[in-house]
């Protein structure tokens, strides 16, 4: 399975966590790879900060007003871009664009892009 596949997966993991109410880690199928559990474990275990991240740079949205598939997209993308040194952060928004593009409607990579992008921009700014 593929990587992006495996983002796709946790994704959609997660996605089911904000409808059903039920955990993550438990909508995946135990032969699921440990890219897709660490990525689950990894949004769950730093949800609050990476929420914080979504929020503070969504102009004018609050995090329950932003669609549960683009919100979880977004989530995946900033694990990835604050925990994962081996990923670099041009890859996590292009794969998060990508899966809007799939996944969502038209609006909606621009949306992750320019919310995503704010956050890199931040990041990379001198302290």
């Amino acid at each position: 399975m593929r990587r992006s596949e495996q983002r796709r997966a946790a994704v959609f993991a997660l996605y089911q966590q904000d409808v059903t109410g039920r955990a993550a880690a438990g909508q995946l199928d135990p032969t699921t790879r440990a890219l897709t559990h660490e990525l689950v474990d990894g949004v769950s275990a730093h949800r609050e900060q990476i929420d914080a991240l979504i929020e503070a740079h969504s102009r004018g949205w609050t995090l329950e007003r932003i669609a549960p598939l683009e919100r979880n997209i977004m989530r995946v993308a900033l694990f990835e871009m604050l925990h994962r040194s081996d990923i670099p952060d041009e890859v996590a928004i292009d794969e998060a664009i990508e899966s809007a593009k799939e996944l969502c409607g038209a609006e909606a990579p621009a949306y992750v892009n320019g919310v995503l992008g704010a956050v890199e921009r931040e990041r990379m700014a001198p302290s």
